[in-house]
């Protein structure tokens, strides 16, 4: 073969010389020693030799083999050398006290005599040896994660589970993934959920993906597990597969289910506690009424929400009063307020208010404002007092006006039985009989006033007619009764309410007017007119008598109130009509003038027995 020309040559050096690897002539003498007889340029990156250095023949190559890969290296290289046969070998070198990975791979070349020749190469693997270490690193990283996650993990084909990792066992009541390997997925799931998650596995096999669905496992040893479950497409050993990953969630429903529970135990409590409560946010508004709150003030929640108490039910008067309860609430204090507030109708209620901060983590999260109503206790220890008024009142009266007939009578039996008395009996007599009259009219009127007080309403129809005719006969004993011309008007309606207390009210005005007449006039008018709707009663009630003047007119309703010296009334007619129009929840009117007689209106609820 014709050597190349010099050119060539140069051309084919550089070649060599470019290659990303170095390329090698190696012999084997017949003394048995060995050495490179030729190397390119590129040992110097590779093997941290020169290209001198290595052809010198004063370097071993045991030299720059890492020792632990020698015995590799030379049992290799003698194989290849008795066999006269390809050399292939990875390995570590020493380069500068660092270990390199490099891939050797040599063939024979022509033998000249008794020297045998490799021609090869030298290749740096060290960036390929770190990725597969890299890539070991991981794979075993990502198996011992898929073991030891606390997510179960499994990969299940036609023929049943394939693969479960150590936490998915587990889950499972399973002591390791072997007792679990080999059995239908479905022998774990729970009989009711077989159905739904058989089509789901069917889609995931098919390719399609399916969303997180919540399903209940059954352990081996029959409890009964809830998780949230998702299944992918997987290839398995060639063929379509499904991996599950599943999430443990019982006690996560266990906990949703205590906090419903406790949601309840206090939805309850709070819709049907007799209180009327409201939750309010952390800036005071409203976010929650109960029942009872709906039922005392009259509003709705959509009404109230997101809105101040200030706006609905607090007056105006006392808006400086609720803001501040509000600040003292703020300091995470429980407040209890005796104060006032209104219905939506503006009525106005007296309630105690208890404030109490509803507390997170030493932050305020809203506030509960629990309201009394106290409005009918107010009411009664009102009435207490008029009552323990009256009281004074009435041993006062009872000291005066019973003692005072009592003493009269006393003092007529006494000029009756003086020796030597020429005054006519019959006379005494007389007077004692009005007296005593007088003792009857007093007490009849205090036992009135006590019914009016003690006895409970008792609705019906109530007979106009036959109360004021009946009440006229009543009186018709009194002076003067003979001469009333009566003016009546009255709506055939029928109307509904007590009847006694309306008779009550009828004979105390009849009997003030009959008493309290123009004397010097023959006769006086009695006016009654009675107009009936479907919700009131409105009654008119006028005489011709002696009049009020405006200072007493204040008054007349006051207890044992005497507006003239007319006559000797008890002062307690008026007092028992007004408190018998009150408990028929009704309202009296009176408008006089001296000389001018007097008018009374009286407006009754009708109390229709359908209502």
């Amino acid at each position: 073969m014709r050597p190349l020309p010099n050119t060539d040559m140069a051309a084919v050096q550089a070649i060599i010389d470019s290659l990303p690897a170095v390329a090698f002539e190696y012999a084997v003498f017949p003394d048995g020693s060995r050495d490179f007889v030729y190397i390119s340029k590129r040992c110097e990156q590779v093997l941290g030799l020169s290209q001198a250095e290595i052809l010198s023949g004063e370097h071993w190559i045991q030299e720059y083999v890492h020792p632990e890969d020698w015995p590799s290296f030379e049992k290799t290289a003698q194989h290849s050398i008795v066999h006269s046969s390809e050399m292939k070998w990875e390995g570590r070198i020493i380069v500068d006290s660092k270990s390199k990975w490099i891939e050797v791979n040599a063939v024979p070349s022509l033998v000249s005599g008794d020297i045998q020749k490799w021609t090869g190469i030298v290749i740096d693997i060290s960036d390929r040896k770190k990725a597969e270490q890299d890539r070991v690193e991981v794979e075993e990283r990502y198996r011992r994660l898929v073991e030891h996650v606390p997510i179960g993990i499994a990969i299940h084909t036609k023929d049943g589970i394939q693969y479960i990792n150590a936490y998915g066992a587990n889950m499972l009541g399973a002591k390791s993934s072997s007792e679990l390997v080999g059995i239908s997925a479905m022998q774990v799931i729970h009989p009711d959920d077989q159905q739904r998650i058989r089509e789901r596995i069917l889609n995931v096999l098919s390719g399609k993906s399916v969303t997180m669905t919540e399903v209940r496992f059954q352990r081996l040893d029959g409890a009964i597990l809830n998780a949230e479950s998702w299944g992918f497409p997987y290839v398995y050993n060639g063929e379509p597969a499904v991996q599950t990953i599943a999430l443990d969630i019982t006690e996560r429903k266990l906990a949703e289910a205590a906090a419903r529970k406790t949601e309840t135990l206090f939805y309850q409590l709070f819709q049907n506690t007799p209180l009327a409560v409201t939750l309010l946010d952390e800036n005071g508004n409203v976010t929650r009424i109960n029942k009872g709150f709906e039922e005392l003030f009259q509003y709705t929640l959509n009404e109230l929400t997101g809105k101040s108490l200030n706006q609905s039910i607090v007056p105006q008067e006392l808006t400086s009063e609720a803001g501040h309860l509000n600040q003292v609430i703020s300091g995470n204090q429980v407040v209890r307020l005796e104060t006032k507030r209104q219905r939506k109708n503006g009525e106005m209620l007296s309630v105690i208010i208890y404030g109490v901060p509803v507390v997170l983590e030493d932050q305020k999260i809203g506030i509960f404002g629990m309201y009394v109503d106290i409005t009918q206790q107010k009411r009664v220890e009102e009435e207490l007092k008029v009552r323990n008024a009256e009281l004074d009142n009435f041993v006062y009266k009872v000291s005066h006006d019973l003692r005072a007939p009592l003493s009269s009578i006393l003092g007529l039996v006494q000029l009756a039985n003086l020796p030597g008395s020429t005054d006519e009996l019959a006379e005494y007599i007389r007077l004692i009989g009005l007296k005593a009259k007088q003792l009857d009219h007093f007490i009849s009127d205090v036992l009135s006033h006590s019914k009016n007080l003690k006895l409970d309403l008792k609705v019906e129809p109530v007979d106009f007619n036959k109360i004021i005719e009946s009440t006229f006969f009543d009186l018709s004993y009194l002076k003067g009764a003979d001469h009333v011309i009566k003016n009546i008007t009255i709506s055939p309606t029928t109307f509904y309410s007590d009847p006694w207390r309306i008779g009550e009210i009828f004979r105390n005005l009849i009997s003030n007017a009959i008493k309290y007449r123009k004397l010097y006039q023959d006769e006086t008018h009695i006016r009654i007119d009675i107009s009936i709707t479907a919700d009131e009663c409105t009654i008119h009630f006028q005489d011709q008598g002696i009049g009020i003047d405006n200072a007493s007119l204040e008054k007349i309703f006051q207890m044992f109130y005497r507006a003239s010296s007319q006559a000797d009334g008890s002062g307690i007619g008026l007092y028992i009509v007004k408190n018998a129009v009150d408990k028929l929840a009704g309202r009296i009117t009176a408008e006089s003038e001296p000389g001018q007689g007097t008018i009374f209106k009286i407006t009754l609820p009708n109390r229709q027995l359908s209502k």
